[in-house]
């Protein structure tokens, strides 16, 4: 297992300093970029974890608090074990700050992750890869999207409302997208359901986009999380595999 060295740091957006975690190998090299976008639960020592384990990989991996703007991680109290059904107040706070992630702050926010990524000396030079899990698969490919000269590879993972009803619909943003997608749904997932993929998987044909969707048998929305009543240990080890193989194949070239 390769061994890894993770720190914090901020990063200057146009609407203040993003606090972060960015971790890599510990071998003095620099390694192929890796942007991760958190789920709803934010910046934590679960995600910390995960981005570890991607770095482990051969990554240099950045994981900002996307939420910021609301303070620095943790933004809201958080029990050690998440459970919705115990806690269904979480929402209450988190929502807002959900809100708050416009398609134009995406955007802007995206361009100064990966502007941080590029100046940072454990960085290698060349495109990307993001990932991102529930809400941050929206922003994977709200991001590849917006900057197809940095982005190589995207993964979402129990990712919902690819799909809505309204004019924002990301089925309608992804024709100037480059990069290889890869999508990991979870089977019993309201919010993506087999209908709503194949809607997306057809805008992504019509843009020629390569991509590979795909549904985890008996996972919830969430199964990557550690520290959730929704994880489930198979499917994240499989997520692992499947992101490790999309990243080796397009950051490496």
């Amino acid at each position: 297992m390769t061994a890894v060295h993770g720190e914090s740091v901020d990063i200057q957006t146009p609407d203040g300093v993003a606090d972060a975690y960015v971790t890599y190998p510990d071998d003095g090299a620099a390694h192929p970029a890796v942007l991760v976008y958190q789920d709803a639960f934010g910046l934590r020592p679960a995600l910390r974890k995960l981005a570890d384990r991607i770095a482990e990989g051969g990554y240099t991996v950045l994981a900002p608090n996307l939420f910021y703007r609301g303070g620095r991680a943790p933004v809201f109290e958080l029990p050690e074990f998440i459970d919705m059904q115990s806690r269904p107040d979480l929402f209450g706070s988190i929502r807002p700050l959900m809100e708050q992630l416009t398609p134009e702050v995406v955007k802007s926010d995206a361009g100064a992750y990966l502007a941080w990524l590029a100046a940072f000396d454990k960085a290698s030079d060349g495109p990307v890869g993001l990932t991102g899990y529930c809400m941050g698969g929206r922003l994977v490919v709200q991001t590849a999207a917006a900057y197809p000269d940095r982005v190589a590879a995207g993964a979402g993972f129990h990712t919902g409302r690819l799909i809505t009803d309204g004019p924002d619909s990301l089925h309608n943003a992804v024709d100037t997208i480059t990069a290889e997608l890869y999508f990991g749904h979870a089977d019993n997932d309201q919010s993506m359901t087999p209908e709503q993929a194949e809607t997306f998987d057809k805008a992504l044909d019509a843009a020629g986009v390569r991509h590979t969707t795909e549904f985890y048998k008996d996972a919830v929305h969430g199964y990557t999380q550690s520290d959730t009543a929704a994880y489930n240990e198979e499917a994240a080890e499989r997520h692992y595999r499947e992101l490790l193989a999309l990243y080796d194949r397009t950051l490496r070239a």
